[in-house]
């Protein structure tokens, strides 16, 4: 693929900066050398040749060594070469005014060049640190725009494309390629990116030459040789470990940047690929979970599904039984047939939980709202009447105070939720309890259900609401609260649970009031 957005490429840094060519021990043999010629010469001639101010050249020669040690050392000898030189020539041509001002003009000549060698090699360290920062900032530049064209989540197929494209940016190569290897051929994931108007060629699926495959030895442990050449410089490759399979090589042509920052930039997508195989491994972990609760979801709908239709059958037989379709039955018989039509009324609970539970964990009841205006004190009023004849028979009072208050979702989910609480609270009201059930329409409308219960024990309230977490001194199948919260939460509401200082457990259910709208 080419890269339709090529971005200009980074100016090449600048060079490292050189040492100066001259050891200090050749520019002390030099300078000395020099000296000592000078100071033979002018004790020889006469002082009105002035040829002291030559012993200077032995301090500017300082300025080509390596580095300024020699400097102000040179200055003093060559001071002091002046007054030998100056002793030698009074003595031996008498003492004038004239060849004593030319000697102090020697010395002072000799002084000025060694602060001026001095300034100048300061100077130029200066120059040198310049280009050095310049240098490393414009690579720290470089890293950094990689590593945002690198950011995200990303598998290896992406990380593969995301990195020729960065790869193409920072080097300002004609192409760059990025490509799996295995048995000396580039294989999948792979990308190649160009630069527009100059296409390249793809080596995907080619057998690729030796020099290619050959990275020099010692490179796994010296970062600065995890790149080399080939084609006769025309081509820099670079290889990132992968643990699981073969490696990934990097194949730049003609970059504009030196391999140096090449290997830079390999050495910071090492980390970031071997991340890539880790968010693999979660993808594919995560379509197999998805898998199997599909299945899941599957068998439930299946088992709930098939088992309706016996258990309503047999609840008809027992239920004509009962009403002497097949005669007078003996009072044993009665009570048994009444015990199994109440489990299978339990087990009818059951399957139609299981299947609200499904569709809930599936997703498809994610989005209740748009279902139309169900009116909650129509609902509680309902499931009250469906109860009255449960709660009689526990000797249960239910006391009711409701006000008309209008949510949007589906009718017979929130039916589902209200009964779950005021079921629980008939089961759990010791005889002669009440229970009392309140709606209110404020801010929210707002279904509470308390009863005088032994309540929920404090280490069992954080998982109250939980899947398969029964609740309370009784036992349950653990779905029904954990189903009110899901129809809650699908309704933009919540569920909570509180204990008042009468030790009384309280339930409250609270919903978005729904807009104006025909009820449902």
């Amino acid at each position: 693929m080419s890269d339709s957005r090529h971005a200009p490429a980074l100016p090449p840094p600048l060079p490292r900066p050189r040492p100066l060519p001259l050891s200090d021990g050749t520019v002390w043999t030099v300078a000395l050398l020099l000296l000592t010629a000078v100071l033979i010469v002018d004790m020889l001639t006469p002082a009105s040749l002035v040829l002291g101010t030559l012993l200077s050249a032995s301090v500017a020669f300082a300025l080509l060594g390596a580095s300024g040690r020699a400097t102000w050392p040179l200055v003093g000898l060559c001071v002091l070469a002046n007054v030998i030189a100056g002793l030698v020539n009074g003595t031996r041509d008498g003492w004038y005014g004239t060849d004593l001002v030319n000697r102090a003009v020697s010395i002072l000549t000799v002084l000025l060049v060694g602060w001026l060698t001095h300034r100048a090699r300061q100077a130029n360290e200066r120059a040198a640190q310049l280009r050095e920062d310049e240098r490393q900032l414009t690579r720290e530049r470089a890293l950094r725009q990689l590593a945002q064209d690198m950011g995200g989540p990303l598998g290896q197929a992406e990380f593969v494309e995301r990195a020729a494209q960065a790869l193409h940016h920072l080097t300002g190569a004609t192409q760059v390629e990025v490509g799996a290897l295995e048995k000396a051929t580039l294989r999948e994931p792979h990308a190649v990116v160009s630069t527009p108007g100059r296409p390249g060629s793809s080596r995907l699926g080619q057998r690729l030459p030796l020099e290619y495959l050959a990275r020099p030895s010692g490179a796994a442990d010296d970062p600065a040789r995890q790149v080399w050449a080939a084609d006769g410089g025309d081509v820099f490759l670079a290889r990132l470990r992968r643990p699981d399979s073969g490696d990934l090589l990097i194949l730049v042509t003609a970059p504009t940047t030196p391999p140096a920052l090449t290997a830079e930039a390999a050495a910071a997508l090492q980390p970031l690929l071997e991340r890539t195989a880790l968010l693999d491994d979660l993808r594919e972990s995560r379509a197999q979970l998805a898998e199997r609760g599909e299945l899941l979801r599957d068998l439930v709908y299946a088992f709930s599904h098939d088992l309706r239709t016996p258990l309503m059958a047999n609840a008809m037989n027992m239920d004509a039984a009962l009403r002497g379709a097949y005669g007078p039955l003996p009072d044993n018989y009665r009570a048994t047939l009444e015990n199994g039509l109440a489990a299978n009324e339990t087990l009818l609970a059951l399957a139609d939980q299981l299947l609200l539970v499904a569709k809930y964990e599936s997703g498809e009841d994610d989005t209740p709202e748009g279902e139309g205006r169900v009116n909650l004190r129509d609902v509680v009023l309902g499931v009250v009447g469906d109860l009255k004849t449960r709660a009689a028979g526990r000797r249960v009072t239910i006391e009711t105070d409701l006000e008309g208050a209008a949510v949007a979702g589906r009718r017979h989910d929130l039916r589902r939720a209200a009964q779950n609480l005021l079921e629980n609270a008939v089961k759990f009201s010791p005889p002669g309890g009440t229970v009392r059930v309140t709606v209110r329409a404020g801010d929210d409308a707002t279904l509470t259900v308390q009863d005088e219960g032994p309540g929920v024990p404090t280490a069992a309230q954080a998982r109250l609401f939980q899947r398969f977490r029964p609740g309370g001194a009784g036992r349950g199948t653990g779905l029904g609260l954990y189903l009110t919260r899901k129809i809650a939460e699908a309704h933009g509401g919540e569920v909570r649970y509180d204990r008042t200082t009468q030790a009384r457990s309280v339930f409250t259910l609270t919903l978005p009031l729904a807009p104006e709208a025909p009820y449902a």
